[in-house]
């Protein structure tokens, strides 16, 4: 029998779906269902790297995890990885289709719905219940026409939805209202409640407000969901979560310097850096500068290389760097990051722009050829210094030179991977999520500032799983919500 399903989408971008399903996730597979997470069309330069050996939406990957099963190429059948201002990749069930501008991506559409509709299929009949995230808004009426990410989906699929607003951005009642007046009569029909996601103060000051988007929309209010601060422990998808502040830490003994480029890509990478209390990583947008007193600048992945280059180059970020190193210190690149550090990165294949060869910042002696064919793979090995590194490699291109002879790391295939300087202050490597591994976060610490590791990292992500879990479990009714699936 085909599992129930429950579709969870916005009232705009970044009001909390994707966390909201990793805990409902987590919550429903505490208590024994097999919970299946489902996005059908994602947007996002943040990926993971499947055990099928596909990609997926890091939100997905996350979710997966959070129900307890391995990821899947068909719990995020369709990614676009934005590559330009109007164009996208394009990622059918893991493997890279092709590339769009988004004018053309319209009426591709109507072609992936049958692949969409069938990676959903299959997910049904190996659980107990799907959970489906929408994408961006539920009332984003213009792209209605072939839509596979919002109701088109649920009208295809008849599967009920839940709309959820954000109350933190201000105007959820007009947020909400809004939604309904604007939808298709028979797309509202699929709506079956409401939730207003990051609440603070006191709940009783919104009773009136939940009370009077119910009467205006009929539709009625399933949860009123307080604010989950724990929730910046999770990797984010989102890339307007990189302007958010962060907190100061005045015993951080460490300063990590990252500047943050258009089409940044898996900057979850971070992530275990900034859980470390003894680390500050400081993210810098175009405008800034680099903080002098950093010990380590990272220049994480991107989508778009060249043009990650040519913007890195135009903030000033490549005078900051090279006055980072000339005042000895480290530098790390990571995937289209390293790339950056070479000394030319050649395209002839025109895979990111019209062919040619553009020089790098020449901080590697190796050079970079950029091509088709996409590696996805996980890896696992050790770095020079003998601490173990786990993670995965996602890119396009081969990188060769001279400080390849010093690698970064030896795999547990027998391959060498990425380059170290002949002073081993500058470092490049494709695989992403290293820093995941306490031993490998520890090392980088002693190296940096003889600071220790503080964070069990993978235990860390279980536990906010757990308490996000339990957040929506006090304020959302999950019984409910069982038997609004379909």
């Amino acid at each position: 029998m085909p599992a129930r399903a429950l579709m969870f989408q916005g009232t705009g971008s970044d009001v909390g779906k994707s966390l909201i399903v990793a805990g409902l996730a987590r919550a429903y597979a505490r208590r024994g269902l097999a919970v299946r997470p489902f996005k059908p069309q994602n947007m996002s330069n943040n990926a993971a790297v499947t055990a099928d050996g596909g990609e997926i939406g890091r939100a997905q990957a996350l979710q997966a995890r959070a129900a307890l099963t391995p990821p899947s190429i068909h719990m995020n059948p369709v990614l676009l990885k934005p590559q330009s201002e109007c164009g996208a990749q394009i990622v059918v069930r893991g493997r890279v289709h092709g590339n769009a501008k988004a004018a053309a991506y319209q009426d591709l559409k109507r072609d992936l719905l049958p692949v969409v509709l069938d990676s959903y299929a299959r997910l049904q009949r190996e659980a107990d219940l799907v959970l489906v995230e929408g994408a961006g808004s539920a009332s984003e009426v213009n792209l209605r026409a072939n839509d596979i990410a919002n109701m088109g989906f649920a009208r295809a699929a008849g599967v009920p939805v839940v709309l959820i607003g954000d109350i933190e951005r201000g105007g959820v009642v007009a947020g909400i209202v809004g939604t309904q007046a604007v939808l298709d009569a028979d797309d509202a029909a699929l709506v079956c409640g409401f939730i207003v996601n990051k609440f603070r103060g006191d709940p009783a000051l919104f009773k009136t407000g939940m009370e009077r988007i119910a009467q205006t929309t009929g539709w009625p209010a399933l949860g009123l969901v307080p604010y989950f601060a724990a929730a910046r422990l999770l990797p984010a998808e989102d890339a307007l979560g990189l302007e958010q502040k962060r907190p100061q830490k005045t015993r951080a003994r460490i300063r990590v310097a990252v500047p943050i480029l258009p089409h940044i890509a898996n900057f979850d990478d971070l992530d275990p850096l900034e859980a470390e209390p003894g680390v500050q990583v400081v993210r810098v947008l175009p405008g800034g500068a680099l903080p002098g007193n950093a010990d380590l600048v990272i220049l994480p992945g991107s989508k778009a290389t060249v043009g990650g280059l040519a913007a890195l180059r135009e903030a000033g970020f490549e005078v900051d760097i090279a006055a980072h190193r000339r005042r000895g210190g480290m530098i790390l690149g990571l995937c289209g990051g390293f790339q950056m550090l070479g000394r030319t990165i050649s395209d002839p294949g025109g895979i990111e722009g019209p062919p040619g060869v553009i020089d790098g910042l020449g901080l590697l002696d190796v050079d970079t050829t950029l091509s088709g064919e996409k590696r996805l793979e996980p890896v696992t090995g050790q770095t020079s210094d003998g601490a173990p590194v786990a993670g995965y490699e996602m890119h396009m291109g081969v990188t060769e030179g001279a400080d390849c002879a010093r690698p970064f790391a030896q795999l547990a295939s027998g391959l060498s991977e990425g380059a170290v300087s002949a002073d081993g202050r500058v470092m490049g490597t494709y695989i992403h999520g290293l820093f995941a591994n306490d031993r490998q976060r520890a090392a980088w610490l002693a190296r940096l500032g003889n600071a220790t590791a503080g964070v069990a990292y993978d235990d860390l992500i279980e536990q906010t799983l757990d308490a996000l879990a339990a957040h929506l479990a006090a304020h959302i009714d999950l019984d409910r919500l069982l038997t609004l699936a379909r």
